[in-house]
């Protein structure tokens, strides 16, 4: 995390000597030799709390890791810049040091990789965990400052003037000559904003809602491994609303949100109220083109 928390916007070069582009098209992203031009640069953004990163393109969208195939048949998925109505873990990636390289890895355990070989492949970006050692360094990536982060400044804390002193001292200080007891020792006081700041930092933000953990199964009812575990704040208190939220992040349309039966491995859908008090829950989220869904709809 070194090199991005001091930089500002920076130029990725992969194993093949190409940079990091983002396609005019403002959606795909590809490589290119030539790294002077300008949506080669990309800007930094840090994730408070994590050491996970943010990389915004030229066009002002974030690189993400999606959940479509590049091919049919293929483990690699697309990468590609978009600007989510929701920031959340498909527009993070962890920086992991490899020597003078680094790899930047998804949330979910994939790897940032700039393609070879022949079309359709080469110059293409996907995410994806290498299986041949061939392929190995194709997830390593140089990284060229452009513009390093202007370090923050600290504000100059707010001095009161003080008070005007009383009419005897006042006499007195006129009709004595200069001296170093005359020197007033009065300590600056914080004011009532300054004081209800530091108030604030202190005080622990109330953390609302519940936390659900849950994966997604695919067409044959397993779990699809590429996208993994993920994680969300829930709000709501029903299941519909449940629904409707886990829709908006995984972006299918149909789906039933199960739980599984922890002696039999069953899926079962969720159909009344959920456990009260905004337990932590584990659920499964089963698309309506499973081979699963077909048993709830019977």
């Amino acid at each position: 995390m070194e090199i991005f928390q001091k930089a500002e916007k920076v130029r990725l070069r992969s194993h093949h000597d190409k940079y990091l582009l983002a396609d005019d098209d403002e959606e795909s992203v590809s490589q290119d030799r030539d790294g002077t031009l300008k949506n080669a640069q990309w800007t930094v953004e840090l994730v408070e709390n994590a050491d996970v990163i943010r990389l915004k393109s030229f066009y002002g969208k974030y690189l993400t890791a999606s959940n479509m195939p590049f091919l049919l048949g293929m483990t690699g998925k697309k990468v590609l810049q978009t600007v989510p109505r929701r920031l959340d873990s498909s527009v993070e990636w962890e920086p992991i040091r490899e020597g003078v390289q680094v790899r930047l890895k998804t949330r979910y355990g994939q790897y940032l990789r700039g393609n070879g070989g022949l079309p359709p492949w080469r110059n293409s970006i996907t995410h994806d965990i290498p299986h041949r050692t061939a392929t190995q360094d194709w997830i390593l990536w140089d990284v060229d400052v452009i513009q390093f982060r202007r370090p923050k400044q600290q504000a100059s804390p707010k001095v009161q003037p003080p008070p005007p002193p009383p009419p005897e001292l006042v006499d007195r200080v006129e009709s004595e000559p200069p001296s170093p007891t005359a020197i007033s020792l009065r300590s600056p006081k914080m004011t009532r904003l300054e004081s209800d700041d530091s108030f604030d930092v202190s005080s622990p933000a109330k953390i609302e809602g519940r936390l659900i953990h849950y994966e997604v199964v695919d067409e044959d009812g397993e779990v699809d491994e590429a996208m993994g575990q993920r994680s969300s704040t829930f709000k709501g208190s029903g299941v519909e609303e449940l629904k409707e939220m886990l829709k908006e992040e995984t972006g299918l349309n149909e789906i039933f949100v199960c739980s599984r039966n922890p002696l039999n491995g069953k899926l079962y859908p969720l159909r009344l109220h959920l456990p009260p008090n905004n337990v932590t829950m584990r659920v499964v989220v089963v698309p309506s083109y499973s081979k699963v869904a077909t048993e709830f709809e019977a």
